[in-house]
């Protein structure tokens, strides 16, 4: 798919613009924010919209934790979908909860006080901006935005509303990713200059299939939202939209985001990279697709430090023996991390090894509970917006060098890319009218 080049806008211009679009979905009244609970034993009020993946998950892990949340609205546009959710939600808790297809209904609802947002990646930035403004604290999955501009935009909301967000980037949440972390700092590998992520998979073919009538039950204009309308197909339905660039940011932004995350956090390539190269291809796997089957990505920041990306959807086999993983590079040695659980670390010429680690977590319930315990605290969690902002950058920023085909050169002040218009125009996107982003409050 050839992009289609625009005018750039300045940062700046662009927040002004977005926050005053799209009024026909509607403002919300400046909430009355509940800062604090009532008391030590009151549930958290959740809601989870979207849940024919991840959001299943959540369902299930908030049923769970009875003593510290209630899951109190349940959300998605599919009816097959919800009612699975709510079978998951009294099959876990013994309990139940209004069902709608409308996030709108949601927000209004007064007993939700945190909303987990599970959605294709297209609405998250769409229902996250209006949770903020509606006083929910929010947990939204991976990757937090679908172009890089909508990070900025998730960051400022939430420091402006006071609302705690977290990312769905749980190998934060690890006790190994914690103990990894000190091995780092300890001075035991030297200096760290660079860090390498990688996400190596067999994810098959897509085999082209007709277009036809969506679901019944399915509002498929409202589950295009600020996409371009279009036939409604069931390659870009369930799970599969993850690889067409108007509802997903293929498998760099869908599984790898994980490990870039960690990559970047452990680095502490604390801000934005300056320059940016990206090489890929759709070679191996046949079928549909709209992003390429591998990815070879640098990332190089100002201070040095240098961020590399690889990965391949076409293999059954993983690299230093993990599909998802990422390496350490210092002066003296280097680490083998993966988010299934395991570190492990080579010192010196003859790589002896050093400290290491394997241990069986569950991250996803880990990283619920810190979203839960900032919620009730109003502390920031593990994984801010402004640190999910920082890790989507390189999704996008990667992505839109590989469309562009050349080398970027990145101005983290002023988050543009120097006298390059055709770059800076994929910074950010249309949205469909009236499901774009929502006015300033």
């Amino acid at each position: 798919m050839s992009p289609t080049f625009r005018r750039p806008v300045s940062r700046r211009r662009f927040l002004s613009r977005s926050l005053s679009g799209a009024a026909a979905l509607g403002t919300f009244a400046a909430p009355t924010i509940r800062t604090t609970l009532a008391s030590a034993n009151e549930r958290i009020g959740v809601a989870v919209i979207g849940f024919n993946g991840m959001g299943r998950g959540h369902i299930k892990r908030l049923a769970a934790m009875q003593n510290q949340a209630q899951v109190v609205r349940l959300c998605d546009l599919d009816p097959e979908v919800r009612a699975r959710g709510a079978a998951i939600l009294k099959e876990v808790s013994g309990e139940t909860a209004p069902l709608c297809s409308e996030y709108e209904r949601v927000l209004e609802d007064k007993s939700v006080d945190a909303v987990v947002i599970a959605t294709p990646h297209h609405w998250h930035i769409p229902i996250a901006l209006r949770a903020l403004q509606a006083g929910k604290d929010v947990y939204c999955e991976k990757p937090a935005s679908h172009v890089y501009n909508e990070g900025r935009l998730v960051v400022e909301a939430a420091r402006k509303y006071g609302r705690v967000f977290q990312h769905g980037t749980q190998t934060r949440s690890m006790g190994v990713t914690a103990e990894a972390r000190k091995v780092l700092a300890s001075g035991v590998l030297g200096e760290i200059r660079m860090a390498k992520a990688w996400n190596v998979q067999d994810r098959g073919d897509l085999k082209p299939l007709p277009d036809s009538e969506p679901p019944q039950g399915v509002n498929y204009d409202r589950w295009l939202g600020p996409a371009a309308k279009r036939a409604f197909n069931r390659n870009r339905y369930h799970r599969n939209w993850r690889l067409f660039r108007e509802y997903g940011n293929g498998d760099m932004g869908d599984d790898g985001v994980h490990d870039i995350d960690i990559a970047r956090w452990l680095l502490q390539a604390d801000g934005l990279p300056t320059r940016i190269t990206a090489h890929g291809s759709t070679t191996f796997l046949g079928g549909e697709r709209e992003y390429p089957d591998n990815m070879s990505v640098s990332f190089q920041y100002a201070d040095g430090k240098v961020c590399l990306y690889e990965d391949r959807m076409y293999t059954p086999y993983g690299l230093h023996g993990w599909d998802s993983g990422n390496a350490f590079y210092g002066s003296e040695g280097y680490m083998i991390f993966s988010r299934r659980g395991y570190f492990q670390c080579y010192i010196g010429r003859k790589e002896e090894k050093g400290p290491g680690m394997q241990r069986r977590e569950k991250r996803a319930e880990l990283h619920m509970h810190n979203f839960l315990s900032c919620v009730r605290s109003r502390k920031e969690t593990i994984a801010t917006a402004e640190e999910a902002h920082r890790s989507c950058a390189l999704v996008h920023l990667a992505e839109i060098s590989f469309r562009v085909g050349r080398v970027l050169h990145f101005n983290p002040e002023t988050e543009t890319f120097k006298g390059d218009e055709a770059a800076n125009a994929l910074l950010t996107k249309d949205y469909r009218k009236p499901y774009g982003l929502p006015p300033q409050v």
